[in-house]
């Protein structure tokens, strides 16, 4: 019977160079394509059992097609959070680490919002950020108060989870 390591150290040597060049073709990017790889078998290395992966290439597929959505999800939004900031007067200056902190708790809300229905997110981004009224939401999304409360409910116990406790 093989090791862990062994197994990882054999899919590694195998398969990293075949990963590297697919997720390249698909980002355009080989230092992008080479972040990617790494941390699929970065992924792959946390994996109880190694054994039992009969399909490592579509394995290896599979992850770092999320990691790349991911990736891409994270770009999305740090760009509409970079155009609100640019609405902002010209001598507010965001502190970098703060911005990072931003950038961090806005991606975690999102992947929370994503465990909720579509109209769900969408209610609690037209309240929170549009600062839409339930009624006025319920007018956009075609649905009744009661409805938008109880997307609201869903939303905020999502959001919930993921907001820093003091």
């Amino acid at each position: 019977m093989s090791t862990p390591n062994h197994l990882f150290t054999a899919m590694f040597a195998q398969h990293y160079q075949w990963l590297r060049s697919r997720v390249s073709r698909t980002l355009g990017c080989r230092f992008r394509a080479d972040d990617v790889a790494a941390d699929t078998f970065v992924r792959v290395l946390r994996m109880d059992d190694l054994s039992s992966i009969r399909e490592p290439k579509t394995l290896l597929s599979t992850i770092a097609k999320r990691l790349i959505i991911d990736s891409w999800r994270r770009e999305d939004i740090e760009r509409a959070f970079l155009a609100s900031l640019a609405t902002e007067p010209h001598n507010t200056v965001v502190d970098p680490e703060e911005h990072a902190q931003v950038m961090q708790y806005i991606v975690a809300l999102d992947k929370a919002l994503s465990a909720v229905s579509r109209q769900a997110k969408q209610a609690f981004v037209l309240s929170l950020f549009d600062g839409l009224t339930y009624e006025q939401i319920g007018r956009a999304l075609g649905i009744s108060k009661s409805r938008v409360h109880q997307h609201m409910e869903k939303a905020y116990m999502a959001a919930f989870q993921v907001m820093p406790h003091e």
